[in-house]
């Protein structure tokens, strides 16, 4: 039975194929060594890497995680390693982990996304996961993320660059979702991701002060899902590539609803910190209920929300 579940789970995204798909999100799982001591983390459908960036970088000074009803909010700063390190350093150990590998990448620049594209398409991951959500230096701080055509200008340039399978993940603060989706598409996304953390702040009423040295910070967690689903609903009904649901899943059922709005695979995100094993759980739930259920196939509930 075991064998025949694990064969009914198997996604196939882009033509890399992922025994299952449940998928450790960014930012939440490091590279994955810390939570091998909790499981075999082969087990997952793969894992994505902590964001990171051409050069190391330290992340953000002061108060970095607010716990917030039903949620979370985050201001990192992306802090790596950088690409070199990681690729000497860390791709060798999570390549041992026998799971999918998608390197997340973010950028300053235009030039510091191709430059990266550039080193991690010669490396050993699997795919590259574009972080959009950064803010673009050189044109005041707005993420490349939040208009269409300035998210179609860097897409296009790293696309050129890329001979990994390029999936955009797509931030929940863009002007239209739906718009920004097909003009990666049309950009040469091969798979989009979504969504991101909402723009958020939190208020130290003692200090009275925001809690955040930046002010505004990333807003995760059960709290986000309901949008999150709507999002990739709408999504996944005006484009023709795969895309993986993200936001507040942290049990079988939530990630069930994504797969039946249309989701090809899902990341597990904020739940890792409140419970490490809740991506086995997750993994675990959908096999029971497609047990229950007579599902034979996973294919055979993508989507059918909107049929």
């Amino acid at each position: 039975m075991a064998g025949m579940c694990l064969l009914m789970l198997k996604t196939n995204i882009c033509k890399v194929e992922f025994k299952n798909p449940v998928i450790a999100a960014s930012g939440t799982f490091g590279f994955g060594e810390e939570y091998s001591a909790f499981y075999d983390v082969g087990r997952l459908g793969g894992i994505c890497t902590k964001g990171l960036t051409l050069n190391k970088k330290e992340g953000n000074k002061g108060i970095r995680l607010h716990e917030t009803r039903a949620g979370l909010i985050n201001s990192i700063g992306l802090q790596n390693p950088g690409i070199d390190c990681f690729i000497e350093n860390e791709l060798p150990k999570m390549k041992k982990m026998n799971t999918v590998i998608i390197a997340n990448l973010g950028g300053g620049s235009i030039e510091e996304y191709a430059e990266g594209v550039k080193k991690l398409s010669e490396s050993e991951v699997d795919m590259i996961e574009l972080n959009i959500s950064c803010p673009n230096v050189k044109s005041g701080g707005m993420a490349f993320g939040i208009k269409s055509e300035t998210a179609f200008e860097v897409v296009s340039k790293v696309k050129g660059y890329c001979k990994k399978p390029l999936i955009v993940k797509l931030s929940p603060n863009a002007e239209n979702i739906v718009d920004m989706a097909v003009k990666c598409c049309e950009a040469g996304a091969d798979a989009l991701s979504l969504i991101n953390t909402f723009k958020a702040m939190a208020i130290d009423i003692y200090k009275r002060k925001p809690v955040f040295d930046n002010i505004f910070a990333g807003l995760s967690g059960p709290c986000i899902k309901p949008i999150a689903l709507r999002m990739v609903y709408e999504v996944c009904k005006e484009v023709n590539v795969p895309v993986i649901g993200i936001g507040g899943i942290e049990s079988f059922k939530d990630a069930i609803e994504f797969i039946m709005a249309g989701a090809t695979a899902v990341e597990v995100g904020t739940a890792n910190f409140i419970n490490p094993m809740v991506c086995l759980e997750i993994i675990d739930g959908i096999k029971k209920f497609m047990e229950d259920e007579g599902i034979k196939n996973i294919e055979e509930i993508r989507g059918i929300a909107r049929r």
